[in-house]
């Protein structure tokens, strides 16, 4: 049965700048312009097409109708199937589809973690687009937060259960006398969208590596864009199902110079998805600990005024070595501390790098008198 879509909003739902996108990806290029408010698309296999340059027009509605019956007719496609594809021609479109029931249903305890799961998923691919960790506090984020709140929800597919999300409308580039093949000046939108699809890629590699029984140092994959948030929001997404894949539509008004990529789970791989969580949240520096203990080394040079010093002081039910950088002042309190034999009380970051612990930006609290 061939369906034709008629009902004004939803062809209002499409914006120009969607039709133009879907017309030169068919094969058809401006030509030159008709009237005031559309532009004349032609081909040498194609019929001649006027495509309006804004929604302003009354006719708006019933001229997006019959650009959808002569797309349906070229690509011998269904006009639903032609509508899905214009009203998000101008977002990207993250896909997660899940192997469920026959009749693409889930139970709701399981879509719920879907959504829950994709949430978390593309927040940490915003979050990681400044400087890469192996944790994020998304509250930190706003403009990765203000960037999800943006992201909607698309229809689902028919057969296997299809979660689609939309990021905001990207417009086209603007013609720039720079070349700028890498769309490094994209919005923030396509930014999250390469970096959450970069960090899937480096993922699953990660977790192939890690189910072969070779060692995967997940640490390396942080320059990538994967997190212990990264981890954790997909096994919210793959416990529930046998297997999932991700993958992205581009957006047909900002062509994306990238091959097309399909990323896949299995439940298999959640156990192995938690530990590496687990492993990244270890390597991140815990912020504002206090540590007291004892100062074992101390080191400057002639000309410098900081110092590093090693203190040793119990962590985890431990006692370990802590290398730290004090300024002038703190090196000095440490010194004498050293001198007198009395512990120390500093704090700052603390960061695990391999078998080795560092304070980062730490300060001398206080020194503790000897109470014997």
């Amino acid at each position: 049965m061939r369906v034709s879509i008629q009902d004004r909003n939803a062809l209002l739902a499409i914006s120009p700048a969607g039709l133009s996108a879907y017309a030169r990806n068919l094969g058809w290029s401006q030509q030159g312009h008709y009237r005031k408010h559309s532009n004349i698309y032609c081909s040498d296999t194609l019929p001649e097409i006027i495509v309006p340059s804004t929604k302003q027009l009354g006719d708006y509605a019933s001229t997006v109708a019959a650009l959808i019956q002569i797309f349906a007719e070229v690509t011998e496609r269904d006009e639903l199937i032609v509508y899905r594809s214009l009203v998000t021609a101008d977002c990207d479109v993250i896909r997660i589809r899940v192997a469920e029931g026959e009749d693409g249903s889930l139970r709701l305890d399981d879509g719920v973690k879907l959504v829950s799961g994709a949430h978390d998923m593309v927040l940490s691919a915003a979050c990681s687009l400044g400087i890469s960790r192996s944790v994020y506090r998304s509250g930190a984020h706003q403009e990765a937060k203000e960037l999800v709140r943006q992201i909607r929800l698309g229809q689902t597919d028919q057969g296997s259960f299809t979660l689609n999300l939309l990021t905001p409308t990207l417009p086209p580039p603007i013609p720039s006398l720079f070349d700028d093949p890498d769309d490094n000046n994209a919005p923030l939108a396509r930014k999250t969208t390469k970096r959450l699809l970069e960090g899937l890629c480096a993922l699953q590699q990660g977790t192939e590596q890690a189910a072969s029984g070779q060692d995967e140092n997940f640490a390396e994959t942080v320059k990538f864009g994967v997190s212990a948030n990264l981890c954790e929001a997909l096994v919210k997404i793959v416990e529930p199902f046998p297997k999932l894949d991700i993958s992205v539509l581009w957006a047909l008004t900002r062509p994306a110079k990238i091959a097309d990529e399909v990323v896949c789970f299995t439940n298999e791989e959640a156990a192995i998805l938690k530990q590496a969580a687990q492993s990244l949240r270890d390597q991140a520096p815990r912020p504002d600990v206090s540590l007291t203990g004892y100062v074992r080394l101390l080191k400057r040079g002639e000309q410098e005024t900081d110092g590093t010093i090693s203190l040793w002081a119990e962590i985890d039910g431990k006692m370990q070595s802590v290398a730290t950088v004090l300024d002038k002042s703190d090196y000095e309190h440490a010194l004498k501390a050293h001198s007198d034999q009395v512990p120390v009380i500093l704090q700052g970051d603390l960061e695990r790098v391999g078998q080795r612990w560092r304070l980062l930006g730490s300060r001398v609290e206080s020194i503790l008198c000897d109470e014997g």
